[in-house]
């Protein structure tokens, strides 16, 4: 599913009028439309009947006046709070005002009375929030904030128009006040903000709109999209009955050092939960015998040591066990000593993919313009705190604007950047930025990101070109992790028990059989809502 900026919908907007002769009046009445068929929806499910739509000057208040025109004609009480002056209300939003006074529609105004504000949010059962639209950046401020702030005190349910007001369409940042909605109306295509944090926990269930835009608008190319089940489907088929271990990669896995032998573990246990066919694992002399005992289905093998990490004598014998992998892994528990920095940077020389995590980027920690020169493709899979490091920048710069941060590295750099944490980003130069919707709070625990790395690797491995099997992995870990948090409650989700969970995420995906991070509404204009 493509994801767009305000700037992009603005441009869709345009072209479809401009080159397709499509009236904006049309869209905004489609748009409005489909607003009302998600509040009768929801109408329904609160045992309610009244609506209060709280609208601005611009079209998403006339989306607002259209959705109470049709509410209204179905034989639901509204009545719309208008914020600003009528003689303000421009273009096919006025026109729909004024429809709206014709068929004796209640429109008081909001920002000289937030009293007539708190008296309709007390009578009604549905808040309709048609107050700012994509293009809205910054801080809400004066009557509007505090409409804003009455509506999410008041305990009932809000629908969002397009978004929620108070929230970045392109960046998902919240920096005021912001309507908390129990769904959203997103028109045409869905905004990149809608699925990023912390504006993903103010959207509610998010449905996608169909107003009448051009198939081929839509389904033009762009640079961001949101990852689905469809990713599994179309890179993952079934296994034929006639294969063998050796059609499904040869992994190599360099991981752990004293006192991190579990993400050792975890990566090569991540790696042979995704398919992988064969996986090695390289590990320091001095932890082998635990690694012998602790790992079966993986061979580890034990590697030149100083100190507990690998030594610098390791590099001649990696290089060996990399010339006969299809894929190396590299970097969960490795430690940052010296040896660990010469085996890395040895590796960037291999004509292999590589997948580097952790401590694999941590020894090249503002140094990051080596990986430009990579003898092959690279995946990288950093924390906040490892891509600050990385960049030489704070944590909070990284959080502030990820995706910008993620797309800007994998294009400097050329690797593919799978950024993760709440909403993971996967950029790459050519593909584009992939947002993953998968993955819950119970997964913030350790091993997670070993697992993942293994599981990306593995990926590759099968034949998947690097950056689709980075968006792969990183969707088929985060439902793995949404599965074993559906069985046990979310809470104490260990990593090794999510990489157990990826065969029956692949499962689960192929078959259809898993949540849609958006619902889609489709054609019809009467009072019921499409598939």
């Amino acid at each position: 599913m493509r994801l767009v900026t305000a700037a992009e919908m603005a441009e869709l907007d345009r072209r479809a009028v401009e080159e397709y002769g499509i009236p904006r009046l049309l869209l905004m009445e489609h748009a409005g439309t489909k607003v009302a068929l998600v509040a009768r929806t929801l109408l329904e499910k609160e045992r309610g009947r009244s609506v209060l739509v709280l609208a601005g000057k611009g079209n998403n208040g006339g989306d607002g006046f259209v959705a109470a025109r049709h509410l209204r004609n179905w034989g639901i009480p509204v009545r719309v709070v208008l914020f600003g002056p009528e003689e303000e209300v421009t273009g096919e939003a006025r026109t729909n005002l004024e429809i709206a006074r014709r068929i004796g529609l209640e429109i008081v105004r909001g920002d000289q009375d937030l009293g007539v504000v708190r008296e309709g949010v007390a009578r009604a059962e549905l808040i309709i929030d048609a107050l700012l639209g994509t293009g809205f950046r910054g801080v809400v401020r004066g009557a509007m904030a505090h409409a804003i702030e009455i509506a999410n005190t008041a305990g009932k349910p809000i629908l969002a128009v397009d978004l929620p007001s108070g929230l970045d369409a392109d960046t998902g940042r919240v920096e005021g006040p912001c309507m908390q909605a129990v769904a959203t109306v997103t028109m045409g295509l869905p905004k990149i903000g809608l699925f990023l944090y912390p504006g993903a926990s103010f959207v509610g269930r998010v449905y996608l709109a169909d107003i009448g835009f051009p198939r081929a608008l839509l389904e033009s190319p762009g640079w961001a999209s949101l990852a689905g089940p469809e990713l599994v489907r179309e890179n993952l088929p079934p296994r034929r009955p006639d294969t063998h271990k050796g059609d499904y990669g040869r992994l190599l896995v360099l991981a752990g050092s004293v006192g991190f032998t579990g993400a050792a573990a975890l990566c090569a246990l991540g790696a042979v939960r995704a398919g992988a066919g064969l996986v090695t694992l390289g590990v320091p002399e001095t932890i082998y015998p635990i690694l012998a005992g602790k790992v079966t289905e993986a061979m580890p093998t034990p590697l030149p040591a100083e100190g507990g990490s690998l030594s610098e004598a390791a590099v001649e014998p990696v290089l060996a066990l990399a010339a006969r992998a299809d894929v190396v892994a590299a970097g969960p528990g490795l430690s940052t000593a010296p040896g660990v920095s010469r085996v890395i940077r040895a590796l960037l020389q291999v004509d292999r993919p590589l997948v580097l995590d952790a401590d694999a980027l941590n020894v090249l920690a503002g140094q990051s313009e080596i990986l430009r020169n990579a003898a092959g493709p690279v995946v990288v899979t950093p924390h906040p705190g490892e891509m600050a490091r990385l960049l030489g920048v704070s944590i909070r710069e990284v959080q502030r604007d990820r995706v910008r941060i993620a797309r800007q590295m994998s294009q400097d750099l050329g690797v593919t950047v799978v950024l993760k944490g709440a909403r993971t980003v996967v950029a790459d130069p050519t593909r584009g930025v992939t947002i993953v919707p998968t993955g819950n709070p119970g997964m913030a625990t350790g091993g997670m990101g070993d697992v993942l790395t293994g599981a990306i690797a593995a990926l590759i491995g099968q034949g998947i070109p690097p950056a689709t099997a980075a968006a792969l992995g990183a969707y088929l870990h985060g439902l793995a992790g949404d599965l074993l948090a559906a069985e046990t409650g979310g809470v104490g989700l260990l990593a090794s028990e999510v990489a157990d969970r990826l065969p029956m995420a692949i499962a689960r995906a192929r078959a259809g059989q898993v949540e849609e991070p958006l619902l889609r509404i489709d054609g019809g204009v009467g009072p019921s809502l499409g598939r």
